[in-house]
């Protein structure tokens, strides 16, 4: 097989060619149709999270076919394309697993970080963290579905019922929630880098409301925002753009320092949450969803071997929707 590893953060990956792996008892191996890139990659590959093992197979938006069975394992069949998302693994016995919270287990595994992922041509998983793609005829459509889509499920689900949904970072988990809310018949205003045309304008063709810079005052008051950049400056500014009452969610697993602000425009009940990691009924859910809502995601594909270029071309904001590598 042949696998885009990582041996130090802050280095480009390197391409090797490894035996096939075998499945462990209750482990699956698949070959790799196609595997989305996602920001989490590159905070994995720039070391800017801590605990994860080296050397080290990046990715965890994978889409491919079940190639063989490891004891004890009946479901998924042989030849089922699956999707394999970010929780690779639970305890399903600490206090969090037990009430229903295994995003928050003591003791998880994640794939692409501390486990190998799909920037490779075949990746090993838990059978019980890989799902099957009913309806997913598409595999480069599909594997953004496992991150991006499930990421931004969980945190619009946070982000509660309101009708004006603010999105800050318009990328690939933006671009994908903003189809779910247009099915919703709710309203989406979208922020950018400041002089972003090329994003506000993709915003606007997938139905936002109001597209801009982060830095402007959206036209009315939101319900809610979700933050999806990185960067902590963007959370004083979503607090002030939301209405008495209004939440803004943190959507992503790293941000930059949140700088000091005053504490009124937090005051009036406004609320301040994070999101970490998904479930896997968020995955069960959003997978039912997002076929019924017509979710499409935009995509721009690279071979294996340019996974480096496809993380520099995230990390500069050179495409919209979401990168794929295909093996």
């Amino acid at each position: 097989m042949t696998a885009m590893v990582l041996h130090r953060p802050g280095t480009p990956l390197i391409a090797e060619t490894r035996p096939v792996p075998d499945p462990g008892p209750g482990e699956i191996r698949v070959r790799v149709e196609a595997c989305a890139v996602c920001r989490t990659d590159l905070h994995v590959v720039d070391g800017e999270l801590p605990g994860g093992q080296l050397p080290v197979v990046p990715g965890h938006e994978i889409v491919g076919r079940v190639e063989a069975l490891g004891t004890g394992v009946t479901t998924p069949a042989i030849g089922t394309r699956v999707g394999i998302p970010w929780l690779g693994h639970t305890c399903g016995h600490c206090a969090y697993c037990l009430e229903g919270h295994e995003n928050l287990c003591d003791t998880p595994a994640f794939t692409g970080f501390t486990r190998d992922g799909g920037f490779a041509t075949h990746v090993v998983a838990d059978a019980a963290y890989a799902f099957a793609l009913e309806g997913f005829d598409d595999p480069v459509a599909a594997a953004p579905m496992m991150c991006a889509g499930l990421i931004g499920w969980r945190a619009l689900r946070m982000a509660g019922e309101g009708r004006r949904i603010g999105l800050y970072g318009f990328g690939a988990a933006a671009h994908l929630i903003a189809q779910v809310l247009n099915w919703q018949g709710r309203e989406v205003y979208a922020f950018t880098r400041a002089g972003d045309n090329a994003a506000q304008a993709h915003a606007m063709k997938l139905g936002a409301t109001w597209a801009g810079g982060s830095e402007e005052a959206p036209p009315t008051l939101l319900d809610a925002a979700i933050i999806f950049a990185p960067v902590g400056a963007l959370v004083p500014l979503a607090l002030r753009a939301v209405r008495k009452g209004g939440r803004v969610v943190c959507g992503g697993i790293h941000m930059s320092d949140i700088p000091s602000f005053p504490y009124d425009i937090l005051w009036e009940e406004r609320e301040l949450i994070s999101v970490a990691n998904l479930t896997r009924a968020d995955a069960v859910e959003f997978l039912a969803l997002a076929p019924k809502a017509g979710v499409k995601a935009d995509t721009v594909t690279y071979p294996l071997a340019q996974a480096n270029q496809a993380l520099d071309d995230l990390r500069n904001g050179r495409f919209q929707g979401a990168a794929v590598l295909l093996p």
